[in-house]
């Protein structure tokens, strides 16, 4: 099998220990037992079988979706031909819009059937094959192709592709203008920070709309922090796709600036967490309701990864997630956050207490936190804790979207997101335990 490279920013911290002051002994000891776990193979390998099955994003999605191809496409590139894969990525781009933004997905055009109150199709002269749609209320679409792309070079090393044209620019120069837009379009002059509808975490469900995924009259624009550090993950990135020192300089610059500035108004120094949203105009919920007490998994798992925290708030975070999980009985630290918005803060129904993005447990983004265990040294609280994550997929027979409180697969299943998330945390593992063996 083929060893995938991480990718540099992974290696930003040195992984020094195992967590708990641990010794060599116990590292050499805890590397044995990561390179003998059977789970942990079977779930690699049925991973890659899911994953070898498509690039939608699951049963019961016809599109291919960029935010998760993002977390599957490593896993793709073992099993699927590097010809489809870059082929993929390159629909993105032909459906790019003038100024630069990126569509959320891309469906056989034959299925895609326009109706009142469903998605507005785009389409490109430049791909006749495929409808593409953009959820407005989510700022990630563009980060994500960016990341996706990223992880493409940094596993194939193919550099050229970047300099494959795609109606008359480059993937260099398309990347890059997708990044231009999120800070034309996107970033509020206030605070420098970029801005979403209001949703749960990382989610694309507004509160305002029984569907949810359209910005309109009724949308409440704020500022949050997935949003955030996964364009500030995107630009670190970029900076390892680009040879051109002026973009290196620049890109650089509205890094370290985002980064000071999520910082400066997104972070609770109080509670030592991150504020679900900073409202540009108005909450959408009930005065007197205490957001500030809601906490992002999801969000604070992408906040590491984007070198947001440091060690120390990094185990202080993952602390709170576990006492998170014994407080609402969820299964692992997928859950997405907790306290959940009370009953009827959404018109979506979906959106109850504890379900789908309102308190559901997600592998897909609970398995990233578990990646970032690892990289900054927490691998023994890392190991221990996939454990739930890998022993349901053999339980429920495959990778599900996301599980209720009491274990429950819920959502499409066969959802690549999570495959994909769970193989590159068990290649991780292995990584890591190949060098403290």
């Amino acid at each position: 099998m083929k060893r995938h490279l991480l990718f540099v920013l992974t290696l930003a911290l040195p992984v020094v220990s195992c967590g708990r002051g641990a010794s060599v002994a116990d590292e050499k000891q805890l590397a044995e037992r990561i390179l003998q776990d059977t789970l942990m193979n079977r779930v690699s390998a049925l991973a890659l079988d899911v994953v070898r099955g498509g690039f939608n994003a699951g049963a019961g999605y016809g599109e291919v979706w960029i935010r998760d191809y993002n977390t599957f496409i490593e896993a793709a590139m073992e099993v699927m031909p590097d010809s489809l894969i870059r082929d993929h990525l390159l629909t993105f781009f032909r459906f790019q819009g003038e100024t630069g933004d990126i569509v959320d997905g891309f469906t056989d055009i034959r299925r895609a059937t326009p109706s009142p109150g469903g998605y507005q199709y785009r389409y490109s002269a430049l791909e006749p094959r495929y409808a593409a749609h953009k959820n407005t209320v989510e700022t990630d679409q563009e980060s994500s192709l960016v990341q996706a792309v990223g992880r493409y070079v940094a596993k194939s090393g193919h550099r050229a592709f970047l300099q494959q044209a795609v109606d008359g620019k480059t993937v260099e120069q398309r990347l890059e203008q997708a990044l231009e837009y999120l800070l034309n379009e996107r970033c509020d002059a206030r605070y420098g920070l970029l801005w979403g509808a209001t949703t749960v975490d990382w989610g694309d469900v507004q509160p305002e709309h029984p569907w949810g995924v359209e910005l309109d009259a009724s949308s409440h624009r704020c500022l949050d922090i997935y949003d955030n550090a996964f364009f500030v993950i995107a630009i670190d990135h970029f900076l390892e796709l680009t040879e051109r020192a002026g973009a290196r300089k620049r890109w650089t610059g509205v890094r370290d600036q985002m980064k000071s500035r999520i910082r400066m108004h997104l972070w609770d120094a109080e509670r030592q967490k991150f504020i679900p949203h900073v409202y540009l105009e108005g909450s959408p919920f009930p005065p007197g309701f205490d957001e500030r007490a809601v906490y992002y998994h999801g969000g604070t798992a992408m906040a590491i990864e984007a070198g947001l925290l440091t060690k120390e708030e990094v185990a202080a975070s993952n602390r709170t997630m576990l006492a998170n999980v014994e407080a609402s009985g969820a299964p692992s630290i997928g859950l997405t956050l907790y306290p959940p918005y009370p009953e009827g803060f959404f018109l979506n129904g979906a959106m109850h207490p504890y379900g789908y993005q309102n308190g559901g447990d997600w592998t897909w983004f609970g398995g990233r936190m578990i990646g970032q265990l690892i990289r900054y040294g927490f691998v023994q609280e890392a190991y221990d804790e996939v454990q739930p994550m890998l022993e349901r997929v053999v339980k429920n027979g495959g990778f599900f979207e996301w599980y209720r409180i009491d274990g429950t697969p819920s959502g499409s299943g066969a959802f690549r997101g999570s495959a994909g998330v769970l193989y590159r945390v068990i290649e991780d593992f292995r990584d890591w335990a190949e060098n403290h063996r």
